[in-house]
C-alpha cells in the first residue's frame, strides 16, 4: 500500500500542521516507508508464539494500601500566606465578570 501526498496532508491536518512541499515529499516518503513496515509485520507467522501482555513476571509491585498519620495541620498552616477557616487561601484565578 504506497501512501501518497493527500493522505499526508490529511493525516498533518488532523494534527494542525502545514508543510512545505519539499517537507511534504519528504515525509510522504518516510510514511510509506512506515507503512511498508508494518505490513511486514502482518506477514510474520505468530502461530505457535505465545502471547505476551507483560514482559516481566512482576504480578503486583504496589505497595499496601496502609493509612498514615499525616502532618499535623497547625504545623502545616503555620507556612501558609493566607488562610480562612482552616483552609488554605489562594488568589481567585477564574474571573466571573460577565465582560
Amino acid at each position: 500500500m504506497a501512501i501518497g501526498s493527500e493522505e499526508v496532508k490529511h493525516v498533518a491536518g488532523l494534527a494542525k500542521l502545514a508543510f512545505k512541499d519539499e517537507e511534504l515529499a519528504k515525509f510522504t516518503g518516510q510514511m510509506d516507508e512506515i507503512i511498508n513496515m508494518v505490513q511486514q509485520l502482518s506477514e510474520v507467522d505468530t502461530t505457535d508464539v505465545p502471547v505476551t501482555t507483560h514482559v516481566t513476571d512482576a504480578i503486583n509491585t504496589l505497595r499496601e494500601d496502609v493509612a498514615v498519620k499525616g502532618t499535623d495541620r497547625d504545623l502545616l498552616m503555620k507556612n501558609v500566606p493566607q488562610s480562612q477557616d482552616g483552609y488554605i487561601k489562594v488568589p481567585a484565578i477564574i474571573d466571573e465578570s460577565e465582560e
